[in-house]
C-alpha cells in the first residue's frame, strides 16, 4: 500500500509539474501577443503624436459619413467590432488609434505585422494597444494554423470579442497593396472561428480608411 501511495504521489507531482510547465508556455505564447495596457504610455503617446501631426501636416480631416457609421456600429448591443483597413504608411495604426480613441471608443487593439518591428519598438507598441501573432506563427507557413500558439491566438481572439474591445486588422502590408497578408487571414480567421462556434452571435466588420495627399 505504501509503495503504490508512493507511486501515485510521484504521478501527482508529475502531473503538476506537467501542468505548471503547459501553463508557462500559454503565458509566454500570451506575452508575444500582447502586454498591459499602460495608461501613462498611451497619454504620454497621444501628447507626442498630437506635435508631430502638427508638423507632418496641415491638418486632419474626419469623413463624416464614415464616423456616423462607426457610431452607429458600436451602438449595436452585444455585437463586437472589427475595423478593417488597408495600409497606407506606417502611421496608420497610430492614426487609427488614436481617431478611434478620440471617439470615445476605448483603446483599440491594433494588429501589426511583428516582422517589421524591433524588439523594443515591439514592447512599445504592445503597451499601446498593439498586437501581434506569436512569433512562431509569425515564421511559419501562411497555411499553418496549428498547434498550441494557434490555441492560445483563437482563445485570445475569443476574449477580445467577448470583452467588446475594438479590434483593428489591417488587410495588407505597409509596404504591399491589393493582397492580403499572412497575418491578416489568420485574425480573420479567428473571427470566423468564433462566430462559427457560437463565442458571439455576431461582428460588426466596420471598413476604415485613411488616406494622404502625401504618405509620410
Amino acid at each position: 500500500v505504501q509503495d503504490v501511495a508512493t507511486s501515485q504521489s510521484r504521478g501527482l507531482r508529475g502531473d503538476s509539474k506537467s501542468l505548471q510547465q503547459w501553463k508557462e508556455k500559454i503565458l509566454e505564447i500570451l506575452a508575444e501577443i500582447q502586454a498591459p495596457l499602460s495608461l501613462f504610455t498611451l497619454r504620454l503617446c497621444h501628447w507626442v503624436l498630437l506635435k508631430l501631426l502638427n508638423r507632418l501636416f496641415l491638418s486632419v480631416q474626419l469623413h463624416r459619413g464614415q464616423l456616423e457609421m462607426v457610431l452607429k456600429a458600436a451602438r449595436t448591443p452585444d455585437v463586437p467590432l472589427a475595423f478593417l483597413s488597408t495600409h497606407k504608411s506606417q502611421l496608420d495604426g497610430l492614426l487609427l488609434s488614436f481617431l478611434l480613441f478620440s471617439q470615445r471608443l476605448g483603446v483599440p487593439r491594433v494588429t501589426v505585422e511583428g516582422q517589421t518591428c524591433s524588439p523594443r519598438l515591439r514592447a512599445l507598441i504592445a503597451c499601446l494597444g498593439g498586437i501581434f501573432l506569436p512569433w512562431r506563427m509569425e515564421q511559419a507557413p501562411s497555411n499553418e494554423d496549428e498547434g498550441l500558439a494557434g490555441a492560445v491566438l483563437a482563445a485570445y481572439v475569443e476574449e477580445v470579442l467577448r470583452s467588446r474591445q475594438p479590434l483593428v486588422i489591417f488587410l495588407e502590408e505597409p509596404s504591399i497593396t491589393l493582397h492580403l497578408s499572412a497575418s491578416a487571414r489568420r485574425w480573420l480567421a479567428g473571427l470566423y472561428r468564433a462566430v462559427c462556434d457560437g463565442v458571439v452571435p455576431d461582428i460588426s466588420l466596420v471598413p476604415v480608411g485613411i488616406s494622404y495627399d502625401v504618405a509620410p
